[in-house]
């Protein structure tokens, strides 16, 4: 056994790089998984998800986002958008707030749309929300003017703000505000 010393010294250094270089796969999801939570404020329907980890977008949790984002006023649904999610999970890693996101509207169906900008000036004839590319929220206990200035920040898509009826406005589109 003694001849058996030398060996395995040189086994732990070796036995550590390893580890460095290929973390046990469970460590890795924890470093890397992206977790969301929603409450959406007109549907009542809650969601907590997991829509990216490894590396990758998850396409079962990205099914399940579409369905609750879809529109609630006919149920017509479109794929979302994986970078919006992204825009929200930075907001909530640069404020350290992790709390619910609420949804106020997502995926517009293009009648929806044409309903909307028949009642309202605010409302864009091509709007991101058409694409699944937009989201209006708020994310509890954080004031929605720094939800605003963390979003402008990231620079990541278009931006604005309704103070007035609390909430920002976030998309995957060019970066502008309003």
């Amino acid at each position: 056994l003694p001849h058996c010393l030398p060996m395995q010294k040189l086994l732990i250094p070796f036995c550590l790089a390893l580890l460095l270089l290929f973390p046990p796969l469970n460590a890795m999801e924890t470093v890397d998984a992206r977790t969301l939570n929603f409450f959406h404020t007109h549907t009542g329907q809650s969601l907590e998800v997991t829509y990216y980890q490894n590396g990758l977008y998850l396409l079962e949790p990205m099914e399940e986002l579409r369905d609750f984002l879809a529109d609630w006023r006919n149920g017509e649904k479109k794929e979302i958008d994986p970078k919006l999610m992204d825009v929200l999970w930075q907001n909530q890693k640069r404020t350290g707030n992790t709390n619910t996101f609420e949804v106020i509207s997502a995926y517009r169906s293009p009648g929806t749309n044409r309903h909307l900008r028949s009642k309202s000036t605010g409302v864009a004839q091509n709007s991101q929300h058409i694409l699944g590319k937009a989201i209006d929220v708020r994310l509890r206990g954080l004031d929605t003017a720094v939800l605003r200035d963390i979003a402008l920040e990231l620079e990541l898509g278009g931006v604005g703000f309704y103070a007035k009826n609390d909430f920002v406005h976030v998309d995957t589109g060019r970066v502008r505000r309003w």
